[in-house]
């Protein structure tokens, strides 16, 4: 390369460094923060409970606006009406409200490997194998949640067909009441609620969600947010607090159990049991395999006869979304 050359070569290479720093100018406006209001959705209010267990909310460059769901399902409702912008929920209610008309993205996922939901059953119950349940009536909660998933896996393991059994689709709070008063005789649930129900009405496991449930908790925003740079920056700081949320709980195991038995309102005993559902969870790529079990999850439905038609999950994840 002749003197000539170079210097052209670098007053090019100048030229386009100038033209990418002012076309930069517009993304890092778009990244203050200090002016976002970031609606979230949250489950029975236990990710900002830990969040602030974990001192996750000291230092929020944006503002946080909070609405508490009993459910994926009702989490959901309140995405598809746009009354917020993020909110986590396991991924087979997410799909379900994706083929229900769900304007919305899944932009990030961890995984516990199918630990958190179960299936309970009251003490002293005579149900003792899944094949037990042939004529018994089961609350798989809510239609659509990740405990009727687990109803559907856990009766497709036992031989047994839907009609085999009485299934009675409850809220939480109805489920947890019916099961109390013993008018079911197995529940499919999750979390605080089985937390609640193992430690007040010494409920037992007849199975877990291994080995039937993904174990995917799924975050998901609305394609309104997604069109707003700011608000993808601030749901990529959001997602990597939960990140630290998940790393918080394996490393301060008796704060966390601390935080989570004034929580569910339980003794320690009861939710360390519990422990290892939460210590489980890994932040998991959002790549082929992971659209891939999405499109298992909706099969699985539709062999149901929870959903019909067809639909590319593919569509329906955000692969942008920043991860440092």
């Amino acid at each position: 390369m002749t003197i000539v050359s170079r210097r052209m070569f670098n007053l090019l290479l100048g030229g386009l460094a100038a033209i990418a720093s002012l076309t930069a100018l517009p993304a890092l406006a778009a990244e203050d923060l200090s002016k976002v209001v970031l609606r979230v959705g949250d489950q029975t209010g236990a990710t900002r409970a830990k969040f602030e267990a974990a001192g996750l909310l000291d230092d929020v460059p944006y503002q946080i606006e909070w609405s508490v769901f009993a459910a994926a399902v009702n989490l959901h409702e309140a995405l598809k009406a746009d009354a917020v912008d993020i909110g986590s929920a396991a991924d087979s209610p997410t799909v379900s409200a994706i083929a229900g008309g769900s304007k919305i993205k899944i932009v990030a996922s961890w995984s516990n490997g199918g630990l958190g939901s179960s299936l309970i059953i009251p003490a002293n119950s005579p149900i003792k194998t899944i094949q037990d349940l042939k004529g018994k009536t089961i609350s798989p909660t809510t239609r659509g949640s990740v405990a009727h998933y687990l109803v559907l896996g856990v009766l497709k393991k036992a031989g047994l067909a839907q009609d085999d059994v009485k299934l009675a689709f409850l809220n939480p709070s109805d489920a947890s009441a019916a099961f109390q008063a013993g008018s079911i005789d197995a529940w499919a649930t999750w979390g605080i609620y089985k937390a609640r129900s193992i430690g007040t009405l010494k409920a037992t496991v007849l199975i877990d969600g291994p080995g039937i449930n993904t174990g995917n908790g799924v975050l998901s925003a609305t394609d309104k947010a997604l069109s707003d740079p700011a608000k993808v920056a601030a749901i990529a700081d959001f997602s990597a607090r939960t990140d630290r949320a998940y790393k918080w709980s394996k490393e301060n195991k008796e704060a966390y159990l601390d935080y989570y038995a004034a929580f569910t309102k339980q003794d320690k005993a009861t939710v360390e049991s519990l422990y290892p559902d939460e210590a489980a969870f890994e932040r998991t790529p959002i790549d082929d395999a992971f659209v891939a079990s999405l499109q298992n999850v909706f099969e699985t439905w539709k062999e149901a006869g929870v959903l019909s038609g067809d639909v590319n999950l593919a569509d329906y994840v955000y692969r942008g979304l920043p991860t440092n």
